[in-house]
C-alpha cells in the first residue's frame, strides 16, 4: 500500500457510546481487523470490564491486562498480546477494571492514565498505525480516559427507535474534555449499525442522524447480519469468519472510507 495510508505516529481513535448493544465491541474489533487487513499495524485496548473485544479476538490468558496498565502503571510490552490477525495486537481487560474507577479517584492524574500509558518512549518501537480503544457503555472514568488519550471519536449508532437519545448527553461529555484536558479532541464520525435496509425504522434512523449530524454520519452503514453475530462466538472478527460476507464488506468499506478520509486531511 502507499506510504499516504500510514498516518504520522499512532492515530488514536476511542470507540464510544454510553447505551449498550449498540455494536461498539463489534465495530472496534472488526473495524481493527479490516484495518490490519490493509497492512497497518493495529492495536486494540479493551477499556470494557466486560472483556468482549479480548473474547472476540481470542485471548485466553489475562493475567496482565489494562487494569494493571492504568493501576499498576504496567509497561506496555507486559500488558500488549498478538492475536491470530497478522499486524493486529490487543491490550486484554477482565472485569478486575470494574473497579478502576473507584481506585483511581485519589489519583490527581486520574484522567489522564491512559493517556501517559499510550505515549510511553517504547510506543515508537511497536510503530502502530492505529490504536482504538473499546470503552465501556457509560460515560465514566474510564470512558473519560479514553478520551482524553485519543485523537478522535467514533460513535455507532444503532439503528433502532431512540437512537439519536443519549448522543446528546455523549456529545457534551466530549464537549467538556475538551474544554478540560483534550482540546484537539474531534468526532471522528458517526457510523449506522445494525442497519436494515427493508426496515422503514432503519431508513428513518438514518435520516434523522444525516439530516441532524451531517456529514458526520458515514457512508459505509454496518448491516444487521447473521454472520457478524456468529463470528465472536468462534474467537474470530467477521472478516476472518466469513470473509465474504455482508457484515465482512461493510467492515471494509467502513476502514476504506476512514483511511480516504484521513488522507485527505494529511493531503
Amino acid at each position: 500500500m502507499s506510504d499516504l495510508s500510514r498516518p504520522t505516529g499512532p492515530r488514536i481513535i476511542a470507540v464510544a457510546n454510553q447505551k449498550g448493544g449498540v455494536g461498539k465491541t463489534t465495530t472496534a474489533i472488526n473495524l481493527a481487523a479490516a484495518l490490519a487487513e490493509t497492512g497497518l499495524r493495529v492495536l486494540v485496548v479493551d477499556l470494557d470490564p466486560q472483556g468482549n473485544a479480548s473474547t472476540g479476538l481470542g485471548i485466553e490468558d489475562r493475567d496482565v491486562t489494562t487494569y494493571e496498565l492504568l493501576v499498576d502503571d504496567a509497561p506496555l510490552n507486559a500488558v500488549i498480546q498478538e492475536t491470530s490477525i497478522p499486524g493486529l495486537s490487543i491490550v486484554p481487560a477482565t472485569v478486575d477494571l470494574s473497579s478502576a474507577d473507584i481506585e483511581l479517584m485519589a489519583n490527581e492524574k486520574r484522567s489522564f492514565l491512559l493517556h501517559d500509558a499510550l505515549r510511553q518512549t517504547a510506543m515508537d518501537s511497536f510503530a502502530w498505525d492505529y490504536i482504538l480503544i473499546d470503552c465501556p457503555p457509560s460515560l465514566n472514568l474510564l470512558t473519560v480516559n479514553a478520551m482524553v488519550a485519543a485523537h478522535s471519536v467514533l460513535v455507532p449508532l444503532q439503528s433502532e427507535f431512540f437512537a439519536l437519545e443519549g448522543l446528546s448527553q455523549l456529545m457534551l461529555t466530549i464537549r467538556e474534555v475538551r474544554q478540560a484536558a483534550n482540546p484537539d479532541l474531534r468526532i471522528e464520525g458517526v457510523v449506522l449499525t445494525m442497519y436494515d435496509k427493508r426496515n422503514n425504522l432503519s431508513q428513518q434512523v438514518e435520516k434523522d442522524a444525516r439530516d441532524n449530524l451531517g456529514e458526520l454520519v458515514f457512508e459505509t452503514r454496518i448491516p444487521r447480519n447473521v454472520r457478524v453475530s456468529e463470528a465472536p462466538s468462534f474467537a474470530l472478527p467477521v472478516l476472518s469468519y466469513d470473509p465474504n460476507s455482508l457484515g465482512a464488506i461493510a467492515y471494509r468499506d467502513l476502514a476504506a472510507e476512514l483511511l480516504k478520509k484521513h488522507n485527505k486531511i494529511a493531503a
